[in-house]
């Protein structure tokens, strides 16, 4: 990825090895249950905010968080891709008469407090809308790379646009639509309207990596190959063959390998969101 025109970010919050602060009141026995249910394909923001309504702090008392190292080229990286997503989502929110208020993004390490609860890094990035901040463990890029055959900037890329789209969706009002939709259905339906806001939200990572490579030319040749790998290696069915050995449609809350693919290069394909009406798609998504 070509990243030397994109606005870096001053949202960024850097907490790693800050550890965990006294607040923290969720034990080792969430940890797992957040665990089981990533890999069961289940939004973690969710479990948490079912099982701890509180926030916590990863902060000793007193303690502000700490500023990303720009020297950091890991960070560095990461205030790039999100200086690029305000850019185009800034543009595109302003387009429709509307202000587009930037998501904060949080790196930590092991395991961190957010409004949404307690995560440890094996559940993955994810977004809480109860403090609109994504929360990335860099360490996951690594395991994307390794353990999911999803290796590349552009896979790494795809990551944080996709918990972006989660914010867009938070802006727009469809995230408490669904979260009222996925209350008044039973476990199998609320699964459904889940997989349909995180195609949604693979959509917007589409529309996002179009949008800011027709401004600046990021991708190069290779580039939208490693998003689409990388979109590939999470469906809820690789991820079950992988952990389980069998395949559980009825659980599936992300969507599968082909149906995480066809959303995110619909987005990138169009560039408009209003091609990213995964609710509105029918049985066939």
């Amino acid at each position: 990825m070509k990243l030397d025109e994109s606005p870096r970010s001053d949202n960024v919050e850097d907490q790693r090895g800050s550890g965990i602060g006294r607040g923290a009141g969720i034990g080792i026995g969430t940890i797992v249950i957040v665990v089981i249910g990533y890999f069961m394909g289940i939004n973690p923001s969710t479990l948490l905010s079912l099982l701890n309504g509180e926030p916590q702090s990863v902060t000793a008392p007193g303690q502000a968080p700490t500023a990303a190292d720009p020297n950091d080229s890991q960070v560095d990286f990461v205030r790039a891709i999100l200086g690029d997503t305000e850019a185009v989502w800034g543009g595109y929110f302003q387009n429709m008469g509307k202000v587009y208020a930037r998501p904060k993004l949080v790196l930590f390490s092991g395991q961190v407090g957010s409004a949404c609860g307690l995560a440890s890094s094996a559940a993955g990035p994810f977004y809480c809308p109860g403090d609109q901040k994504v929360y990335i463990d860099l360490a996951f890029y690594r395991q994307l790379a390794t353990g999911f055959g999803a290796p590349g900037d552009f896979a790494r890329a795809y990551v944080i646009a996709h918990e972006v789209g989660h914010h867009v969706q938070n802006l727009l009002g469809i995230t408490d639509s669904a979260a009222q939709s996925e209350r008044r259905a039973g476990r199998v339906g609320a699964n459904q309207v889940s997989v349909r806001v995180e195609l949604q939200a693979d959509c917007f990572a589409g529309v996002w990596a179009q949008q800011a490579n027709r401004a600046r030319k990021i991708l190069e040749p290779g580039d939208l190959d490693q998003g689409l790998a990388a979109a590939s290696s999470v469906g809820d069915d690789t991820l079950q063959k992988r952990t389980q050995g069998t395949v559980v449609p009825d659980s599936f809350t992300h969507g599968t390998s082909a149906q995480r693919v066809r959303w995110f290069r619909r987005g990138f394909d169009s560039g408009k969101i209003d091609n990213c009406d995964t609710f509105s798609a029918g049985e066939s998504l």
